[in-house]
């Protein structure tokens, strides 16, 4: 069973390191996004070096490196779902050298009423995904440690969010009605693909996860209906939480 597989006594056959070798450390924070709009507007609007790049057979993940408000960070587009987007985390660790990570992008609230208007921060994740098993001993949730952190990032800026639990499954086509009501009665907000995978690769190497999402599409109802998944509106809305990450990097 997988909940029973985690081996922290032996070394791992494979690490970055063996495909990438080892680097000096480049900046001490790095933003993630999911949207190419992101990194075509970055491109565009920024003056960006590449410094690194995540290899990939179905397509290599440059990694950039630009200035903001006078401080260096880096930036990429992750893979979607959890082996993904941790898998992506270990190979940027290896190259670049940031211990400090900010994960934003779009997720499916659960509570219409609670997340609607306001970002989402969130507490713990529910892992019901398989690749955080393999790097901390199972457990129902994982906690994202910094979310408070994010919280009181947001109370100060006076952004308006809500904090509460995640629901992360690699299984997107199996978020069923029963699993759903289940977990919106544990506390969860949202339903996502990465944020328990990323957490548990981050606690695993001592890195700092920042994390928050925005309401994209909605199963708090009978039937599924979307708000701004794979619209310019959505486009839209990577661009402008991007750079509130940016500038939550600058604070960190």
């Amino acid at each position: 069973m997988i909940n029973t597989t985690f081996d922290g006594a032996t070394k791992p056959l494979i690490i970055p390191e063996s495909f990438y070798g080892k680097h000096e450390k480049k900046c001490d924070v790095c933003v993630i996004t999911f949207s190419c709009k992101v990194i075509e507007w970055a491109l565009a609007n920024l003056s960006c070096e590449q410094v690194a790049e995540i290899g990939c057979c179905n397509g290599n993940r440059p990694i950039y490196i630009t200035q903001w408000k006078g401080k260096k960070i880096a930036f990429y587009m992750t893979l979607v779902s959890s082996s993904g987007a941790a898998t992506c985390i270990e190979e940027a660790r290896c190259m670049i050298g940031a211990d400090k990570y900010i994960l934003f992008g779009s997720c499916g609230t659960l509570d219409f009423g609670r997340t609607d208007g306001k970002l989402i921060v969130p507490t713990h994740a529910y892992r019901d995904e398989g690749l955080s098993y393999h790097y901390i001993p199972a457990s129902e949730y994982i906690e994202i440690k910094n979310w408070q952190k994010v919280a009181n990032y947001f109370e100060k800026k006076n952004i308006p969010y809500v904090a509460g639990r995640t629901w992360t499954t690699d299984a997107l086509y199996r978020e069923t009605a029963g699993k759903a009501d289940k977990l919106r009665k544990e506390g969860c907000l949202t339903v996502e693909m990465e944020c328990a995978g990323v957490q548990a690769v981050c606690m695993y190497h001592g890195l700092e996860l920042y994390n928050f999402l925005f309401a994209s599409d909605c199963l708090d109802a009978e039937q599924w209906h979307n708000e701004l998944l794979g619209s310019e509106k959505e486009w839209d809305a990577q661009i402008k939480y991007f750079i509130l990450a940016m500038n939550m990097a600058v604070e960190l």
